[in-house]
Parts: C-alpha cells; sequence; structure tokens
C-alpha cells in the first residue's frame, strides 16, 4: 500500500503539468517572418532566389526594397530565416517589423550579390520601368533591355510594342523585337523580323540589318527582305540628318538676326558704322552671367529663374553703355563714317580690356535652365534641343518687339523722321540729338540681348562678339540697309544656306564660296534686298 502511494505521489507533478500548463502559442509575428518572401529569399538557394526574383509573391514595392537592402549589404539572416537590416552604427533591425534586434554579427550571415543577381535586379527594374510614365525612364529600361534582347519576356515586349508612343523608345524596342526574331531560328520569324525593321529610322537597326546581311548562310528570300530594308532605312536616317541640318541652319540664322538687329538700328537707320557692337554682345553675356551669380548666391531656390531676370538687365545695361558710347564718341562725328569706324574700334579694344581685367582672360560658362535642357525627339538620329528652340521663339518674339516699337509708336515715328529729314524733323519740334541717343540706345540693348541668347549655347569670353560682327554687317548690307524684314531674309538665308554649303563641302570651303557670292551680290544689287532708306543715303 505505501508502495502505491509512493508511486502516485511521484507520477502527480507530471500529470498535473501535462494538464495545467498550457501550450504556448506560436507568435503572430514569428509566424509572419517564418513565411514571409524576405524569410523565403534568404534561405533558398542561388537558383531558389533567382526564381523568386523573376516570380516574386509580394508588391513591387517591397521587392525595391530587397534590391536596395542588397545593394546596400545591409541583408543580414540567421539560421531560421530570420532577416535583419544592418545600420550605419552597426546595430540591427528587424527586417519585417522594423524595430531594433537584440543580435550580433556573429549570429548573422550575410546576404550577399552576385554578377548574376545584379543582372537580374537589373533587369527585373528595366522591365518595371517600361511601364513608367516618364519617357527618359522607359527609354533607359528599354536600353538596359537591349544590352541582353533574347532574355526579354515575349508577351511584355508584344504588349508595350503595341502602346509605345515616344519614338526613341519605340525604337529600342524594335531593335529588340528584330534581334529575338533573328535569332529564332524559325524562317517565318526572320521574314517577318525583317520586313518589321524597314519602317525604322534608327542607326543601330541599320547595323543590325548589316550584320545580318554579312552573313552567307542566310536565305535568298531574307537577303532581298534585308536589303531591302536597309535601303530604306538608310534614306530615312538621311532624311533625318538633312531635317537637323535645316534646324541647325534655323538656329545659326536666328543667332544672326540677333545680332544684326542691333545693327539694323545704328548702321541702318543712322548711318553709323558701330565697330563695338560685338563687344556689346559680349556685355550682355556677361551680365547673364553675372545675373546668374546673384541667383545662385542669393536665391539658390529659384536659381532657375536667373534667365528672365538676365533678359532685362542685359538690354539695360548694354543700353545704357551704348547710349554712353553715342554721347560721348559717336555724335561729335555724325556724317564721318571713317572717323566713327576708328573711334568705335578703339572703343571695342577698351570694353575688351575692361571685361579682362574685371572677369579674366578665360572664358566664364553660363550654365542653362534646367528646363533649358533635354531636347524634343524627333527619331532616334534628330533631337532638337530645347535651347535652341527658345532661341528661335526669343528671335521671332524680338522681331516682332522691333518692328511695333519702330511702326507703331510715337519713338518710332520719330526715328524714321530723323533718319529720313534731319531738319524737318527739328522744324517741327523733334528733339533729333534725344533721339539719336534713344535710337542708339535701343540698338545697343538688342545687342545685348543677342549676348544673352548666345550664353546659353556656347562659353563666354573677351572675344565672343567678334565672331558675329562681320556676320552681323553682311545680314545688314545684303537684307538692306535699315529693313527690319531684309535682314530676317538675309540671315535665315545666309544661315540655312551656310549650314548646307557647310555639310557638302566643309566649314572653310563653305565660308569662301559663301562670301563670294555675297560680294557678287552686292556688284548686282549695291541696295540689297530692298532699297535703302535713311541716312545712310545722305
Amino acid at each position: 500500500m505505501l508502495t502505491l502511494l509512493l508511486s502516485i505521489s511521484c507520477l502527480s507533478p507530471v500529470f498535473a503539468d501535462d494538464v495545467v500548463t498550457p501550450v504556448a502559442p506560436v507568435s503572430t509575428a514569428v509566424d509572419a517572418v517564418a513565411i514571409s518572401p524576405v524569410s523565403k529569399f534568404v534561405l533558398a538557394d542561388f537558383d531558389g532566389q533567382m526564381a523568386l526574383i523573376e516570380h516574386w509573391p509580394d508588391s513591387p514595392a517591397s521587392l525595391e526594397n530587397l534590391f536596395t537592402a542588397l545593394e546596400n549589404d545591409q541583408l543580414y539572416a540567421d539560421a531560421k530565416g530570420h532577416a535583419y537590416l544592418m545600420q550605419s552604427d552597426g546595430t540591427f533591425t528587424d527586417y519585417v517589423t522594423d524595430q531594433k534586434a537584440n543580435v550580433s554579427a556573429d549570429a548573422l550571415t550575410a546576404i550577399s550579390l552576385n554578377n548574376a543577381m545584379r543582372t537580374a535586379i537589373d533587369e527585373h527594374r528595366a522591365k518595371a520601368g517600361l511601364m513608367a510614365a516618364d519617357v527618359a525612364t522607359r527609354q533607359a529600361a528599354a536600353t538596359t533591355l537591349a544590352a541582353d534582347p533574347l532574355s526579354v519576356d515575349d508577351a511584355i515586349l508584344t504588349e508595350r510594342l503595341k502602346v509605345e508612343k515616344a519614338p526613341s523608345v519605340l525604337a529600342i524596342l524594335t531593335r529588340i523585337q528584330a534581334q529575338k526574331d533573328m535569332a529564332s531560328g524559325d524562317a517565318k520569324r526572320e521574314l517577318a523580323g525583317a520586313e518589321s525593321l524597314a519602317s525604322s529610322n534608327d542607326p543601330e537597326i541599320l547595323n543590325l540589318v548589316q550584320e545580318k546581311l554579312a552573313d552567307p548562310s542566310i536565305s535568298p528570300t531574307l537577303k532581298a527582305a534585308l536589303t531591302s530594308a536597309e535601303h530604306k532605312i538608310a534614306l530615312k536616317i538621311k532624311g533625318s540628318e538633312w531635317g537637323g541640318y535645316l534646324f541647325s541652319g534655323l538656329s545659326m540664322a536666328s543667332i544672326l538676326l540677333l545680332a544684326a538687329l542691333g545693327l539694323a538700328i545704328t548702321y541702318g537707320l543712322l548711318g553709323v558704322i558701330n565697330m563695338a557692337h560685338g563687344e556689346l554682345i559680349m556685355i550682355g553675356a556677361y551680365t547673364t552671367y553675372v545675373m546668374q551669380g546673384l541667383f545662385n548666391h542669393y536665391l539658390p531656390s529659384i536659381a532657375d529663374g536667373y534667365l528672365f531676370a538676365a533678359i532685362p538687365a542685359a538690354f539695360l545695361v548694354s543700353a545704357v553703355i551704348g547710349m554712353i558710347i553715342e554721347r560721348i564718341v559717336i555724335r561729335p562725328l555724325y556724317g564721318r563714317q571713317l572717323e566713327t569706324l576708328l573711334a568705335t574700334f578703339g572703343v571695342s579694344l577698351i570694353l575688351m580690356q575692361l571685361v579682362r581685367m574685371i572677369f579674366g582672360a578665360q572664358n566664364v560658362e553660363v550654365a542653362n535652365a534646367s528646363w533649358m535642357s533635354g531636347g524634343v525627339i524627333i527619331s532616334p538620329s534628330l533631337t532638337l534641343p530645347y535651347s535652341r528652340i527658345a532661341i528661335i521663339g526669343f528671335t521671332l518674339a524680338v522681331l516682332l518687339a522691333v518692328k511695333w516699337l519702330i511702326s507703331g509708336t510715337r519713338f518710332g515715328l520719330f526715328v524714321r523722321a530723323v533718319t529720313q529729314n534731319r531738319q524737318m524733323a527739328r522744324a517741327i519740334g523733334v528733339r533729333s540729338s534725344r533721339i539719336d541717343m534713344l535710337a542708339f540706345g535701343l540698338g545697343s540693348g538688342l545687342a545685348g540681348l543677342a549676348g544673352c541668347a548666345l550664353s546659353q549655347i556656347g562659353n563666354v569670353g573677351p572675344d565672343l562678339g567678334q565672331n558675329y560682327i562681320v556676320d552681323a554687317f553682311l545680314v545688314v548690307v545684303v537684307g538692306g540697309v535699315g529693313q527690319l524684314l531684309g535682314a530676317m531674309l538675309a540671315a535665315f538665308g545666309l544661315g540655312v544656306s551656310g549650314k548646307f554649303l557647310e555639310v557638302m563641302m566643309g566649314a572653310v570651303l563653305a565660308k569662301i564660296l559663301l562670301l563670294g557670292l555675297i560680294i557678287l551680290f552686292i556688284q548686282r544689287r549695291p541696295q540689297g534686298l530692298f532699297a535703302v532708306k535713311g541716312r545712310f543715303v545722305e
């Protein structure tokens, strides 16, 4: 009996534990960690990790977070699959809960990237980038995929080819599809790929076609299709190139017109040969440089807006300097053109030396505003820069403003009266000396606007104006002295023809031929495109 009681007493704690002690429930957080995609990733072998990247079971944002952690060498895991992120101070946080974790690096294993996984990540990001709203993002994504076109999913590529509108992106996707078709080994797909390439104007696709044509094993049918595609693509590329030349010519013409508008006032209407006109252009460019520096220093939050302040500033600074030159140097020399030429040439040398003393002899850089960076992509071989488009539009706006000022205002009426008959204008009460000064200031201010525009497409230096002064005089003389319409036609004619001649025979021969043609034109028609009016006739 005693033995039985002792046995029962020994067993009772065991039964008591079985009855009373509850089984601890597994934590929900632990469950979440155990089954999370990140846990699956850190526990998987290489093939499993690659498969998870390709078919990620969670949101795209969570996959991007994983990529970021891997690229920054932050991802660690323990033997049970719990993932942690290493912080900059060496501590760890739980990957899922983002709570600080009391673990040491010795107990964890770093999850690192290799080249194959980096490539897979880049391709996955590129495929996602094809769906982006931004054209630049889609183009970058397509370029990444083009590095390994055979790995691009057919369904994704077909879908994007149907909906893509941007020419630059569409050209890359077309090239990828063509490369896949060419490598398929299927005669029908190869032929379809060759025929689809014929609609492209991408130089890289032309290279692809030429490489395929060099393969002696292709069938005669495919060779004929590729030859036809090569001819059509080359023709379209040539058309894009000539379109680019035309745009470059228009851009150069707008620059010449801006530089010549001021001369159309000072030389055309007032009859003053101002050899310092180029330096007034330079002053406008340096004024733009100064305004950029002021905005960067005092208003960095709106630094891109410096151009809107630089335009009136360049006009006013150049106009004031021009009026000072007219009052001190030119006024005593009216009617004496040789002396005026020599005096203004001396003024130009003085202005250049002053700029060298203040800003240095080296060129200075005027950065484009961010909204003027980039361009309109017409085709893979033709992009129209925003800066050039803006200059063309600005030139036309200035031309219209000057036309209105000369033809539609009281000031313009006085200018035309003084230039056509100074004595009669004085007789009816027009202050001719004041009109001379203001008209010269207007021409100088227009030169400053030309300098402001030129600063957006090149470096600014003390010799900037010397590059345009001769061409500006040619525009005024060919167009007809004092004629704004003639100046516009001459500028666009010289700019476009000069660019096309430069393409065909080189810059030096083109310049020689153009100058020869201008000499012949002036010999046959000394008054230019339009008849001369103004004091210069006298």
